[in-house]
């Protein structure tokens, strides 16, 4: 399984990016991915995440509204696409997998759950 994550960079206050994650390896679409978020001096936190076989999602109250993940299977991706971005979430972004829908469904997410991660992308809000 390999996770490859592109979409970081630099905005301003109220700006927007959206971060994608190719997921290959898997057999089959009923595993979960999710978002997490590593602030400077900060614990890894779960921001959102999809289970691929029926596309129910998750978010942190903190992102909900402003934040929203989806898929595109034909290209085995997966999106999180962040508007009206604060500083607050300046942070590595990292993609994760879990094969079943288990990880999706805990509040929070937790790391631990996760087996296969991305390499992490670099956002920064100013």
């Amino acid at each position: 399984v390999q996770l490859v994550e592109s979409g970081g960079g630099s905005v301003q206050t109220r700006g927007a990016l959206r971060l994608s994650c190719v997921v290959t390896g898997y057999p089959y679409s009923g595993y979960c991915v999710g978002w997490f978020r590593q602030a400077p001096g900060k614990e890894r936190e779960g921001v959102a995440a999809i289970y691929r076989a029926d596309s129910t999602t998750y978010y942190l109250d903190s992102v909900e509204g402003r934040f929203t993940t989806s898929q595109e299977n034909a290209k085995s991706t997966v999106y999180l696409q962040m508007n009206n971005l604060k500083p607050e979430d300046t942070a590595v972004y990292y993609c994760a997998a879990s094969l079943g829908a288990g990880a999706c469904h805990t509040n929070p997410l937790r790391e631990a759950d996760f087996n296969n991660w991305g390499q992490g992308t670099q956002v920064t809000v100013s």
